[in-house]
């Protein structure tokens, strides 16, 4: 998961064929292209900002050094990102394509059987986490040395927890909860498992493969939160 993309729709212009006064030939504005340049710049920009932040740290890296890299202007990468921080949100928000996480969501919205939207679950952490491996240990670093960013991982895991909150009451509703757990117990349970932190300690530093740990993130929500006769 704040986190997505702004897609731009501009309006043609229709000019009559025939005028009586001869008028100057109009330069025609291709926004197409422009559009398309403008992703290829950004894109320059955070594969550029992955790069040296993996090869000097989040700390020693500057715009005008980024910059350079990128073949770009310091205005043009204020312009996009305003500044290292905001780099660093883009580079989280965009690691899974828009309409891959859309897909997922929307599978999980449409399953009927509570075990299957927990198993469209696992993969879908996995495929997010998978996306933002290269980057994890950037996000980790600039914690320690930016606490604004630390603050902002704050923010956006609590709204992780809030925007969990349909899920759960569903399998409520649906009575697939295990006997006895609170919507609040099982929010909680949720929330925890499915943390990026797990994903690193298993896949990133304990060398588990994206498969086990799809499994392994499977089995735990399952067993700790549905009545599975």
């Amino acid at each position: 998961m704040s986190r997505f993309f702004d897609f731009d729709r501009e309006n043609s212009l229709w000019y009559p064929i025939f005028n009586i006064m001869k008028k100057p030939k109009k330069r025609t504005y291709n926004s197409e292209n422009r559009s398309a340049q403008a992703a290829q710049t950004r894109k320059r920009i955070l594969d550029s900002a992955i790069k040296l932040f993996q090869a000097e740290g989040f700390e020693s890296v500057t715009i005008e050094k980024l910059a350079l890299a990128a073949e770009v202007s310091t205005p043009t990468i204020y312009a996009l990102f305003q500044s290292k921080r905001g780099l660093l949100f883009a580079l989280m928000d965009e690691a899974l394509p828009t309409e891959q996480f859309n897909a997922l969501v929307e599978k999980g919205k449409q399953e009927k059987s509570a075990k299957k939207r927990i198993l469209i679950t696992a993969k879908l952490a996995r495929k997010l986490y998978d996306s933002e491996r290269t980057r994890i240990d950037i996000f980790q670093g600039a914690a320690v040395l930016a606490p604004e960013f630390k603050e902002q991982q704050k923010e956006r895991e609590q709204r992780r927890y809030l925007r969990q909150e349909e899920f759960v009451k569903t399998l409520m509703k649906d009575k697939a909860l295990r006997k006895g757990l609170s919507l609040t117990r099982a929010r909680d349970i949720f929330w925890a498992f499915t943390g990026r932190d797990i994903y690193r300690m298993l896949v990133v530093e304990r060398g588990w493969s994206s498969d086990a740990y799809e499994k392994w993130l499977a089995e735990q929500l399952l067993q700790s939160l549905l009545m599975i006769s």
